[in-house]
């Protein structure tokens, strides 16, 4: 994911300097924790009945799943030499990572599906965790799967994933809720195009590898509602 001018690339300077910045802000490793603060946001109706310390909670497991441990672990190769740089801009540099990723995302997904369950040790679990939450963790990880297997043959782009996975759990809730979704979906898809739009201006992915994402990100957030409801 370099985030590097390419040689003989022409863009002007200010374009390229602002895909950076999109580039950085629109990061995938954070995109867990900033939709499900997002969706706290939108779908207030989901968490009636719990509290805002469960919520808050919630919020530091997703953190320390899908972002402190995946940033961790590529420090640590980064510092082991098994990739060359933290942009990686090669598709074989990134196997590793995402195997790690893939961990962190199933342990995520697996806490979230075992909260409110009782057990001997645990006889009052406490609120369960809405549907839309289990749906964007399982979405994820199952992204983070498509994502391993299609980069063995294709550097496919990761922020685009992630800007799919957002329209698709946008409409998610579109699909099972109450809420008119059409601002915050049309505010999703113009996130998505400048996303998208820099990381071919940085020309770090061929245009193909850009709606790939798109596609994987969309598909995954649909298939996992479909999946858990």
């Amino acid at each position: 994911m370099s985030l590097e001018e390419k040689p003989g690339s022409r863009q002007p300077k200010y374009m390229l300097v602002l895909a950076n910045v999109i580039s950085y802000v629109c990061h995938p490793v954070f995109f867990s924790l900033a939709m499900a603060i997002v969706l706290y946001k939108l779908s207030p109706s989901d968490f009636v009945g719990t509290p805002p310390q469960m919520v808050i909670r919630w919020f530091i497991t997703i953190g320390y799943t899908t972002l402190f441990f995946p940033l961790f672990s590529i420090l640590l190769m980064k510092k082991l030499d098994f990739i060359s740089s933290f942009s990686m801009p090669t598709a074989r540099e990134r196997t590793i990572p995402l195997m790690a990723t893939m961990i962190f995302y199933f342990w995520a997904t697996h806490t979230f599906n075992s909260m409110g369950i009782a057990t001997q040790l645990n006889p009052n679990p406490g609120p369960v965790p809405p549907l839309i939450y289990k749906v964007l963790l399982l979405g994820n990880f199952w992204g983070i799967i498509a994502l391993f297997m299609v980069n063995i043959f294709t550097k496919i782009s990761l922020h685009t994933a992630a800007a799919g996975a957002m329209i698709g759990i946008i409409l998610v809730l579109m699909l099972n809720g109450h809420v008119n979704m059409a601002i915050p979906l049309f505010v999703a898809i113009i996130l998505a195009g400048l996303i998208g739009s820099a990381r071919l201006i940085l020309g770090a992915h061929q245009r193909g590898d850009v709606w790939l994402g798109y596609i994987i990100g969309i598909l995954v957030q649909l298939a996992a509602y479909v999946y858990m409801r």
